[in-house]
């Protein structure tokens, strides 16, 4: 059991405090079988868990990077997936404390009860803003877009979702092209979502990479790359 921060206990003590007592088990069910059976939940709706959370960090202190390992390891510890999902968002608030050295834990949690739920945001919001802070980063992208972990290679296409014209158009295409053939649905999905975003930016790249790659890219990344071209 890893040592937990001051911090970290104070928070996780007013989460309980707003988030057990708001309990639904009716929705708990729904929410819970629209995730497949994978995870519980304690049946908050979105506003009132984003409320709750407000409401707990209010007048705390800003985290340090031990702090953030700490709170970030034990609120995936716990059994429900709102306590997941308010870590994605404290990370997301504060992706400017960390340095490097947090890449074990952020790979930790991306292999750790993965599902995209909790992949996306710790991609799109947290893993791109590290690396945008931390460039020497993009060799771990590099490193993960061709790791046997779907939930790794997800991660890697997805993390300049929002970076728009700071995009590495020839890395951003490089992962596509490298997993164009991959198995998973997760990872063809998240070719197209990310060729689709970029075609905000740039649709003639876009239009001409899968244009001269459509024999090797499914279907289901040409259609979402496209969709809006």
């Amino acid at each position: 059991m890893r040592a937990m921060t001051d911090l970290t206990a104070t928070l996780l003590e007013r989460l309980d405090e707003r988030l057990l007592p708001a309990a639904d088990p009716v929705r708990a069910a729904g929410q819970a079988a629209y995730m497949k059976g994978r995870f519980p939940f304690l049946g908050l709706a979105s506003p009132a868990l984003r409320t709750m959370q407000r409401e707990a960090v209010r007048d705390l202190p800003r985290p340090t990077e031990d702090d953030l390992r700490s709170i970030a390891l034990a609120l995936w510890s716990r059994p429900e997936r709102e306590f997941q999902y308010v870590g994605c968002s404290y990370l997301g608030a504060n992706v400017t404390v960390p340095g490097p050295g947090f890449v074990p834990t952020l790979r930790e949690l991306i292999t750790t009860k993965s599902w995209w739920d909790t992949i996306d945001p710790l991609a799109t919001r947290f893993t791109g803003g590290l690396v945008t802070h931390h460039p020497s980063l993009v060799a771990v992208m590099d490193e993960w877009s061709r790791d046997d972990n779907l939930w790794l290679v997800r991660t890697a296409i997805l993390h300049q979702l929002h970076y728009g014209g700071a995009t590495d158009v020839d890395r951003l295409f490089g992962y596509c092209r490298a997993q164009a053939g991959h198995r998973d649905f997760f990872v063809r999905k998240a070719i197209g979502w990310a060729l689709r975003q970029y075609a905000r930016t740039d649709p003639d790249a876009v239009r001409a990479f899968v244009e001269a790659h459509r024999s090797t890219l499914s279907g289901l990344s040409v259609r979402e790359a496209m969709k809006h071209l």
